[in-house]
């Protein structure tokens, strides 16, 4: 194993060094791990009497996880503490990075091995999960380009190097666009409707630039409530604009705005999947996309995501005729703009389940939240969590283990607050995954769990705690749940450990899964104390809180369907080369499907990071489809209660944990679920969760 105490990078022996790493580590740590791992690759191509899974793939893997490791540090550490310095190193080191894996992808001696494995009369002995791999493995060499005549894998290799460098220029600048603005309001009566705490934020970020008044910014935390609770329509109407038009050619409001803009990057990135689909013999990167999915095809995508439209519409349609004349009769908004639907959405639900999101927020300090979780998920899956020691990237962040029975099985960071340097947004990633290494040692997981809340406040010298709206309670709940798919894995092989090997498009079912008990009494009695009395939230709130859970769930799901089929049609039957623009197309698709158009000026897709940075292309459908498959299976525990066996029957839990969570991608999706509840998944759960019914 690669070990250089010299360099924090090329320490393998135990957590990552997080203390030590600089960006001068860089650039040699790579170096050195992609001459190691061509050297590997060198002596595997060689040509050998039996191929076995000792002597190919067991090296293979145990060299390139050492390279994804280290890489994954970068990355991650580019994405929570961006610097200039960083950056350049991140930069200057991806294309080779990129290069590596798109050569290995296309190595025509690795793939006739595998292909060798798969054929051979020893397959059939193979565990279950070295089967999926080697399957994998021969679908990924074909996906790759290993098939393609020498000039194409050239200009498939560059396609990859080039789509990666402007995917990282896409979020650079949605980052820095991010970081860019600061609205700094002098007269506090501009903030009438805002809350005393988010008030508190903001003295404190202008106190912080030496500023007096008071500054808001583009983290969600700063801006979005403004747009929820600001009394002052033109302050909604700059911040809205400011949001929606970052990174793009319209966004007046920064410093670098052409620099910034995404507008080419987008157009850059579809040309070049189409191309890519088009040199693999697929007519569009939709259907490249869903090769490793559940969905078998974009036309059942597209079908399944107008079917629900269809269902969602009515409800939407009531819900925007309420909201417009709630709006106009009580708010004196004749005409309601983009700038107004949060505003009115808040005031409304306020009059008529009589509380309000912030009431809601007092009775979430962050550490009640967290300990709630952690209680829920002891209960649940019969493990135990508590604070551990680790170097970290940053002061706020904690670090934990996972144990059951006394024994190690997962270690997870919790980086909670926004930042400036740090991406918007909330997610999982991997910093190490679960294997059975060659010498017999076990190798447990390691997660990244990041999200973007509000830090806590210091007013008058003391600390205060921060305050999660419940929105955030379910975030968190929502990765966490990608963190315990990852962490609770049973399977020792590393390529469908945890989520590795798990079709993108069920990836989101664990994640979902939990955020349902964001609802339920038995867990928010024990994770709720007011911030001033210490109380738990009042059975009172909750019951108008539950009543108000499908708020507008028919707008919120269209929504979401809208955003699935923006993307479906951008990688499906979006011609590049053709007379369209990409703007032309998101306006047909909102011309069919969405009930409330956004102003003309709106960029979102200049900041839509997960299908132009992530990894949703033709995928972002993917949280839809999932939802059918998590409010299915939470429907499990909802049986069980109905049996007398409350909502956290353990039994349940050990079921959902060993058919779910422990196989991880050792076997498709869908048998994992049937596994699990005994039948395939139906939409009527999730229907009856958004209060759309028939």
């Amino acid at each position: 194993m690669t070990t250089d105490v010299q360099n924090p990078l090329l320490d393998f022996s135990g957590l990552p060094r997080f203390d030590a790493i600089t960006p001068d580590h860089v650039g040699p740590a790579i170096d050195a791990l992609l001459e190691q791992n061509r050297a590997v690759v060198a002596q595997l191509e060689a040509p050998s009497e039996q191929v076995t899974w000792e002597n190919f793939v067991a090296p293979l893997e145990n060299s390139t996880e050492l390279l994804g490791r280290a890489w994954g540090i970068v990355s991650h550490l580019n994405n929570v503490v961006d610097t200039p310095e960083l950056r350049a190193a991140y930069n200057e080191n991806q294309p080779k990075v990129t290069e590596f894996w798109t050569a290995l992808a296309q190595n025509e001696a690795l793939f006739g091995k595998y292909k060798a494995l798969k054929g051979d009369a020893n397959f059939a002995s193979l565990s279950p999960a070295r089967q999926t791999i080697i399957d994998n493995a021969v679908r990924d060499f074909r996906m790759g380009g290993a098939e393609l005549p020498a000039e194409q894998k050239e200009r498939f290799a560059d396609i990859q190097e080039e789509h990666a460098a402007v995917s990282t220029r896409f979020s650079e600048n949605v980052l820095d666009a991010t970081n860019d603005y600061k609205l700094l309001i002098a007269d506090e009566a501009e903030l009438a409707g805002l809350p005393a705490d988010v008030k508190q934020a903001a003295r404190a970020a202008a106190e912080k630039d030496g500023k007096d008044g008071y500054e808001f910014s583009l983290h969600f935390p700063s801006y979005f409530p403004i747009l929820q609770f600001a009394d002052h329509r033109a302050l909604r109407e700059t911040v809205y604009r400011a949001n929606v038009t970052k990174a793009s050619e319209q966004g007046e409001a920064f410093s670098q705005r052409d620099a910034w803009d995404n507008t080419q990057n987008i157009v850059t990135l579809l040309k070049l999947r189409d191309e890519e689909a088009k040199l693999l013999g697929y007519k569009n990167f939709a259907e490249v996309s869903l090769v490793s999915k559940m969905a078998q095809s974009p036309e059942q995508v597209i079908a399944f995501l107008e079917d629900l439209a269809k269902r969602a519409r009515p409800y939407a349609e009531q819900d925007l005729a309420e909201l417009r004349a709630y709006a106009k009769d009580e708010l004196g908004l004749a005409q309601m703009e983009a700038w107004d639907f949060p505003y009115a959405s808040e005031k409304l639900q306020e009059r008529r389940y009589a509380f309000s999101a912030q009431e809601v927020k007092q009775y979430f300090p962050e550490h009640k939240v967290v300990d709630g979780l952690f209680r829920l998920v002891q209960s649940l899956f019969s493990v135990t969590i508590t604070p551990d020691t680790a170097t970290t990237w940053h002061k706020d962040v904690r670090f934990f283990r996972i144990e059951r029975d006394g024994k190690l099985i997962g270690q997870f960071y919790l980086d909670l607050y926004a930042r400036a340097g740090k991406s918007g947004g909330a997610w999982m990633d991997d910093a190490r995954g679960r294997r059975l290494e060659t010498g017999g040692a076990l190798q447990t997981p390691v997660a990244y769990l990041t999200c973007n809340f509000t830090e806590p406040a210091t007013v008058d010298g003391v600390v205060q705690p921060s305050l999660f709206t419940h929105d955030e309670v379910i975030t968190l709940f929502h990765e966490f749940g990608h963190g315990l798919h990852h962490m609770l894995t049973q399977v020792d092989e590393i390529g469908v450990s945890g989520i590795s090997g798990v079709e993108w498009d069920a990836v989101e079912l664990p994640s979902q899964f939990m955020e349902n008990f964001c609802w339920e009494w038995d867990v928010l009695e024990h994770m709720t104390a007011h911030v001033v009395t210490g109380e738990p939230l009042p059975r009172a709130l909750y019951d108008k809180m539950l009543a108000a859970k499908n708020f507008q769930s028919g707008l919120q799901t269209l929504r979401q369907v809208e955003f699935s089929l923006l993307d479906m049609h951008l990688h499906y039957d979006y011609e590049p080369a053709g007379g369209k623009s990409v703007q032309q197309v998101i306006d047909e698709v909102r011309g069919q499907f969405a009930i409330i158009v956004p102003p003309a000026f709106n960029r979102f897709q200049n900041s839509f990071g997960h299908i132009f940075a992530g990894g949703y292309a033709a995928g972002y459908y993917s949280y839809k489809w999932a939802e059918v498959l998590s409010a299915d299976a939470y429907s499990a525990f909802e049986e069980a209660a109905a049996l007398g066996g409350g909502q956290l029957t353990t039994e349940t839990g050990r079921r959902f944990q060993q058919e779910i969570l422990a196989v991880g991608g050792s076997r498709p999706a869908l048998a994992s679920f049937t596994a699990f509840r005994g039948r395939e998944p139906s939409i009527d759960a999730l229907l009856r969760h958004s209060g759309m019914a028939a």
